[in-house]
């Protein structure tokens, strides 16, 4: 499991890069109400939703990148 450097530390192979990944990709998550708060109390619905975020996310990404 990758270890991400705290703020103000001093960057260890890049580990701020990967931090600022996984706090834009969680923003990015929290965007979508229903992941914000958890409405779904079986696991397999919330997992499908996060996958179908993910998935939007990425569409939203790649439409953006095509000219």
């Amino acid at each position: 499991m990758p270890v991400i450097s705290r703020k103000g530390a001093p960057d260890i192979k890049g580990l701020g890069k990967l931090r600022f990944v996984v706090e834009q990709t969680l923003a990015l998550l929290h965007q979508f109400r229903r992941l914000a708060i958890r409405w779904e109390r079986r696991l397999e619905l919330h997992d499908a939703f996060i996958s179908l975020a993910c998935g939007l996310i990425c569409w939203r990404r790649l439409k953006k990148a095509r000219p």
